[in-house]
């Protein structure tokens, strides 16, 4: 239930994220930086999916398991370091945050692989 309830909540973020961005933002940020924000938004809306899926599969039994925790742990870790740092970059964060982006992406890589391993590893 866990995977389901943080997916659901990711899914809230990204539509608030992206009213935001819309509405707000357009016109106040450059266009790279709007471009990198609307990046954030697109790679959480997946991710949210994803967590969705990841919650899905234990909570029905398709693949149970650790695997599917450290699917949905990896995600969602991932997607708060990816997602989260390009958000601080966008409006004019630290230039570090970008060495934090690529760990945030193999997070959300190895979450894939860990949910394939999990439904590779099902009955």
């Amino acid at each position: 239930m866990t995977w389901l309830r943080l997916g659901a909540g990711a899914l809230l973020l990204t539509v608030v994220a992206g009213a935001f961005g819309a509405h707000v933002l357009e016109g106040r940020l450059p266009a790279r930086s709007l471009a990198v924000f609307e990046t954030a938004v697109r790679y959480g809306a997946w991710h949210g999916l994803g967590l969705l899926a990841v919650g899905l599969a234990g909570e029905t039994g398709v693949a149970a398991g650790g695997a599917v925790s450290v699917a949905g742990a990896l995600m969602t870790a991932g997607a708060a370091l990816f997602c989260g740092s390009l958000v601080g970059l966008a409006l004019g964060g630290p230039a570090w945050l970008g060495g934090v982006t690529p760990v945030g992406g193999l997070c959300l890589a190895a979450s894939w692989g860990a949910l394939l391993w999990a439904l590779f590893g099902a009955r």
